[in-house]
């Protein structure tokens, strides 16, 4: 049954995590370490990019989870639309939350509706195929 769980809840969760207990949106701005690069530049890796990086590996699985035609998909589908709405609640309503980095962590999470519907859609269209042969 932990199939059914949304995997993008993780980084909704750490987001929540620090801005309810981390004091607002600029831990979101620490950097957390720095890379040189061939160029002779240094990246600075933040928090929020490190946040927008795992958001984007859960949100490619999760894809992949959308393509099972289980009856759990149907439980997933609804958790993440969940999911969703909760998001688009707190990115309209909650200061904290009103930022790039959340506002791309929202849109992974509608990606992942969207492509879980979509996909149960067309599979269900193949399955149930009334033209004749």
């Amino acid at each position: 049954m932990l199939v059914a769980i949304p995997l993008l809840i993780v980084p909704v969760a750490l987001y929540n995590l620090l801005i309810f207990l981390g004091g607002g949106g600029g831990v979101l701005d620490e950097v957390l370490f720095r890379l040189p690069m061939t160029s002779g530049a240094e990246w600075a890796v933040k928090v929020g990019d490190l946040i927008l990086f795992v958001s984007l590996l859960l949100l490619f699985v999760e894809l992949l989870k959308s393509t099972s035609s289980q009856r759990v998909a149907i439980v997933n589908h609804a958790l993440s639309m969940t999911l969703f709405v909760v998001c688009l609640v707190e990115f309209l309503l909650l200061p904290g939350f009103a930022g790039s980095v959340f506002f791309l962590v929202l849109t992974m999470v509608m990606l992942d509706v969207l492509a879980g519907f979509i996909v149960t859609i067309i599979a269900s269209r193949r399955d149930f195929d009334l033209t004749p042969r």
